[in-house]
């Protein structure tokens, strides 16, 4: 909750989108007012989110124990995965498919979580293939990323057969969960639900405030527009640019691959955006065809499919300006596409989709990203 009573959980520049703002009890009459005298329409959509969030905690410790997993086998699409159930299911991808798929540990996050990439190949040995890089769990509240991310190592993985064609001349490197320690803290209790951030704890006045905005955090433009210096605020950029050691493994990430590195792509939610660069400002850049394309080959798919919508654009003109992210230093490292995929939005703050909406969500998501990947096979 911001110092203002109040946290907007989507914002949009484009007309006829929605917001959804999270507002105290104390300071609920004042922005209602607020609102009307702004001649904005508005509705009370839950009174309670406490009590919404203490019914969804216990229904996830329930299906806990009632679906339980080794490590081994596939995962399914009917609940949500702790970062240890993640990292496991990896490793057991890696002991059953040897001449395929590469687990290495590329770092540790602030609360000493091991931090793993997956690497997709095709078997066939070549080396200096071209690359895809995708991450997710940037953001601590969007469990619906790495869960799409998992349903892409999935259809890669187990579905081999069917999807050959995408690691023909590519290998895809992929790190399910950014943020572990704020994606754990999530899964805690109630209270903790909302929270965005990392979790290495800053001092403001006296006061503990934690975690900076891992995707606020990238040496390009940092703490420029749409950033925060206050450690309180959700957009915290940090103290400097890459204090957190997340962002630094995802950097090294980036340089290490960047000389093969065709493709960038991240999972964020919520809201229905496909964005490409820049962030920082509304101007466009250099290869805005080529992003351009591969963006709309993947909302063209969506909406064939599914019939859902996705907006289309730069992030600042199409969402919001927001500088220091991982969008824009990956096409700054030299990846030639760099994408942020906004996935859609459910339950009450649509950060919150329930399990029962998993299925339908991440099924619709490779769909784009499958589209996008052929994009950029034609393109590079």
């Amino acid at each position: 909750m911001s110092q203002q009573g109040y946290d907007f959980f989507s914002f949009s520049r484009s007309l006829g989108k929605h917001s959804r703002v999270l507002v105290s009890p104390e300071q609920l009459e004042n922005f209602q007012g607020l609102l009307t005298s702004q001649q904005l329409n508005h509705r009370l959509i839950n009174g309670n989110l406490g009590a919404t969030f203490a019914e969804e905690f216990a229904q996830r410790q329930m299906q806990r124990l009632l679906m339980p997993i080794t490590g081994k086998g596939r995962l399914t699409t009917d609940r949500y995965y702790t970062h240890e159930e993640i990292t496991n299911y990896i490793n057991d991808l890696a002991a059953r498919y040897p001449s395929r798929v590469y687990v290495k540990t590329v770092g540790w996050s602030y609360e000493k979580r091991e931090m793993k990439t997956i690497t997709i190949t095709n078997g066939d040995g070549r080396p200096d293939k071209k690359v895809v890089f995708m991450d997710g769990g940037f953001h601590a509240r969007e469990w619906i990323s790495p869960a799409a991310v998992l349903y892409v190592i999935d259809q890669l993985v187990e579905k081999f057969e069917e999807n050959a064609y995408l690691l023909k001349d590519y290998d895809w490197v992929i790190l399910p969960v950014v943020n572990p320690d704020g994606y754990e803290h999530t899964q805690t209790g109630t209270l903790a639900r909302i929270f965005r951030k990392t979790r290495q704890p800053y001092k403001l006045l006296g006061q503990t405030c934690y975690g900076a905005d891992p995707n606020r955090n990238f040496d390009f433009h940092w703490n420029e527009e749409g950033a925060s210096s206050n450690p309180c605020v959700d957009t915290f950029a940090g103290p400097t640019a890459f204090s957190e050691p997340e962002t630094i493994v995802v950097r090294d990430l980036m340089h290490s691959l960047a000389d093969r590195g065709i493709m960038y792509l991240t999972m964020h939610t919520y809201g229905n955006y496909l964005l490409y660069p820049w962030g920082w400002t509304s101007d466009l850049p250099d290869t805005y065809d080529q992003l351009d394309a591969v963006a709309r080959a993947g909302g063209d798919a969506i909406e064939a499919a599914t019939g859902t919508v996705y907006t289309v654009g730069t992030s600042t003109n199409a969402l919001y300006i927001a500088a220091g992210t991982s969008n824009d230093y990956a096409y700054y490292a030299g990846f030639n596409i760099s994408i942020t995929m906004e996935l859609s939005g459910g339950g009450v703050t649509g950060f919150d989709p329930p399990a029962s909406s998993i299925d339908e969500f991440v099924t619709e998501t490779w769909i784009g990203v499958r589209a996008m990947a052929e994009k950029v096979i034609e393109m590079f």
